[in-house]
């Protein structure tokens, strides 16, 4: 079924307008109805159909992959052509809403071949899968749809993928083009009031259930990315992070890779990679805390090229690495993924980072935004960090009362009397290592007494614990020394894997940071015993290779996910030629026939398709002449007979009815008539003319 009049014309602009292509669809719809006065018409088998079809499907695909690689915003045709990773902000679900918007545009081809085409329909066969394995298995006649009401439909839901905006524009224009399209189908049985009556009626249901899609599909969206990103890894919390100390049993950690580092120009790999760091230890609850209000993050400016950030302007870095990890949490602020930056210590440049928003703490903590997963190259070297020098609060030289006693029994083992800020370093590192062992795993052992604690029976009693005791431990052990220390946790890098390094969640790390009073910076001090990797090994389990084959296709959906690849490019320009290819071989097949559509009332000068070149039919028109025309729909068998009653025309019966028989095989036979045939189907018509101009 066609559409009514100017309808596509005014659907498109409606699309336009509610997509921000208003031109675009302005100029498609003059173009679609354009046809009610060209009068150029080209005769399209459904091989070109075919071709058409195929073209649009493939710039579906194209317009998918970069969609989904990098530009889910839809937005307009310069976002389109241009957008960037760091556009990439919103959630996954925004992907499939760019395609879905984009529709009406990437289906034109089809709808334009069937408008100009000279039937006004397309193959079934051409769109339809099921429809030519028919054809081809059964020689089922070829069926033609008219898909003018499909793309209204399309054009409809299209203009319906956008960001709600407290309007009901959408809603009314859309009723309005659906009683314009059901208007001339509506059913004669009932009345015009009656018809009017249910529409109204029906419409006013969805109008309600319309109030609330939109705020369904943006929370959808808002929880889309957080739904994947929990598979990947736990997110460190820059404000608090809640130890495992005094937990009972053994300390199991994943052994899925969660971060990849490759050192650059020669530089050797970084020993840690900091998240972020705690000043408050709560001991009642075995947390540790970041600090007071101040101590919020403050937001960075890129450089002009938005991909390098600088964090200690001034500072000369003689290393580099490339790192790769995954941002697990989310912003509500600006709704898309964010997370800490997994940092080399002394980090002072970010560079190809192509993040939205960077912001960084007193506590060293970088909080990065927009992606899901990002790779970069972090500049770093000894000496300054972002990190604030010991203020005037207590925060970095604060101990808890009830750890006091411990601590003091420990440090009088140490004989430490007189000792300056480096011996009394010296000797807390000894103390450990001569004395603790590291162990995952915690018996369910009583505390001797009341007053206790956790950390105090690791520092008097049992001397063996993971990295969170030996950590806790020394940072308030340099507090009661009086050297200002801070509680960091992260990640220790120490397995090569091909030109690189990766780290697995099983090496996540607590240490201390210590302030080197002289050189006015923090220095990373780590009092856990060197047996804690070894020991961790021993929990690797003969399968973890089929962990790290998940890790590594995972680690390569995401580069592609969140346009951290050229691979999005390449299957675009891989496409180019493709596209091409098929759009020459629409336009300049050979063997294409086009005419005008010839007025009403005149004869067809030029031949559409086999068998229309039949002289049978000139001998149609003439015993029409006689007062005996062909009804529409009416066989020519059935019609013949009727003609020939006349009594005047017995001698023409037997010669007729043959060349009727010729008629057809030269119409419909895929075998056609023999050379000789085809002159006598010529040369009987014309004598057959000549007997009935006499008659």
């Amino acid at each position: 079924m066609k559409t009514p009049p100017f309808l596509l014309l005014a659907t498109l602009a409606f699309w336009g307008w509610q997509s921000g292509f208003l031109l675009v669809g302005t100029l498609m719809g003059v173009l679609l109805e354009s046809t009610r006065i060209v009068r150029a018409r080209w005769d399209l088998a459904a091989a070109d159909f075919r071709r058409i079809w195929n073209f649009c499907v493939l710039l579906a695909l194209a317009l998918v992959v970069f969609a989904f690689a990098g530009n889910p915003e839809g937005g307009g045709l310069n976002g389109l052509l241009h957008s960037s990773a760091a556009a990439s902000v919103r959630s996954i679900g925004l992907s499939a809403t760019a395609f879905l918007r984009w529709l009406p545009m990437t289906l034109f081809m089809i709808i334009a071949a069937q408008v100009f085409n000279e039937r006004e329909a397309i193959p079934a066969s051409a769109i339809s899968f099921i429809a030519r394995r028919r054809l081809q298995k059964f020689a089922t006649p070829e069926r033609y749809v008219n898909v003018s009401y499909p793309y209204f439909i399309v054009c409809l839901f299209s203009a319906g993928i956008h960001t709600n905006q407290g309007s009901r524009t959408y809603f009314f224009g859309e009723a309005i083009l659906l009683v314009w399209a059901l208007w001339s189908l509506r059913s004669r049985r009932y009345g015009i009031a009656s018809w009017l009556g249910t529409l109204a009626l029906v419409m006013g249901i969805a109008y309600v259930g319309h109030l609330g899609v939109s705020q369904l599909r943006q929370t959808l969206e808002s929880y889309n990315a957080q739904w994947m990103t929990r598979f990947l890894r736990q997110r460190t919390d820059a404000a608090l992070t809640t130890t495992s100390l005094g937990q009972i049993g053994e300390l199991k950690l994943s052994p899925r890779i969660v971060i990849r580092v490759e050192p650059k120009d020669g530089s050797a790999p970084p020993v840690y990679l900091r998240e972020a760091s705690y000043r408050i230890y709560r001991s009642s609850k075995q947390t540790w805390h970041a600090g007071d209000l101040k101590n919020e993050f403050e937001l960075r400016q890129p450089e002009p090229d938005a991909t390098t950030w600088i964090l200690l302007p001034g500072k000369t870095n003689p290393s580099v690495v490339n790192l790769a990890c995954y941002l697990n949490g989310w912003s509500r602020e600006i709704e898309a993924p964010d997370g800490l930056l997994p940092l080399p210590a002394g980090s002072s440049r970010l560079e190809q980072l192509p993040v939205a928003t960077l912001k960084s703490s007193k506590n060293g903590a970088v909080l990065a935004g927009g992606l899901g997963f990002v790779i970069f190259d972090a500049r770093y070297g000894p000496g300054a960090t972002i990190d604030s020098p010991p203020g005037s609060t207590n925060f970095d030289f604060d101990v808890p009362a009830e750890e006091a006693p411990a601590l003091d029994q420990v440090i009088s083992e140490m004989h430490l009397a007189g000792a300056t800020d480096e011996q009394k370093l010296a000797a807390v590192q000894n103390f450990f290592a001569g004395k603790f062992t590291y162990s995952t795993w915690q018996a369910a052992d009583k505390l001797a007494g009341t007053n206790e604690t956790v950390l105090g029976r690791f520092l008097l009693n049992s001397r063996s614990g993971h990295c969170e005791y030996f950590a806790t431990a020394t940072v308030l052990l340099l507090r009661q020394l009086k050297i200002p220390a801070r509680y960091a946790v992260g990640y220790v890098v120490h397995e090569p894997s091909g030109h690189g390094y990766v780290v697995r969640g099983r090496d996540a790390h607590a240490w201390c940071l210590a302030w080197n009073e002289q050189a006015k910076h923090w220095v990373d001090f780590d009092t856990t015993p060197g047996s804690w990797v070894a020991e961790e090994g021993k929990h690797k389990s003969p399968l973890e290779w089929l962990s790290d084959v998940s890790s590594w296709i995972g680690f390569q959906f995401a580069k592609f996910r969140w346009g951290q690849t050229n691979l999005r490019q390449y299957l675009l320009w891989a496409l180019v030629p493709v596209l091409l290819l098929l759009l020459y071989q629409i336009i300049f097949r050979r063997g294409r026939k086009r005419r005008a559509t010839p007025k009403a009332g005149t004869a067809a000068a030029t031949i559409f398709w086999p068998g229309l070149d039949s002289e049978f039919y000139l001998l149609e028109r003439k015993l029409a002449a006689r007062g005996v025309p062909r009804p529409p729909g009416q066989p020519l068998s059935d019609w013949l007979k009727r003609a020939l009653a006349d009594s005047a025309l017995a001698d023409l019966r037997a010669p007729l009815q043959e060349l009727l028989r010729l008629h057809y095989c030269h119409r419909f036979d895929p075998k056609g008539l023999r050379d000789d045939e085809r002159a006598a189907l010529t040369r009987d018509a014309k004598s057959c003319l000549e007997t009935l101009s006499r008659k």
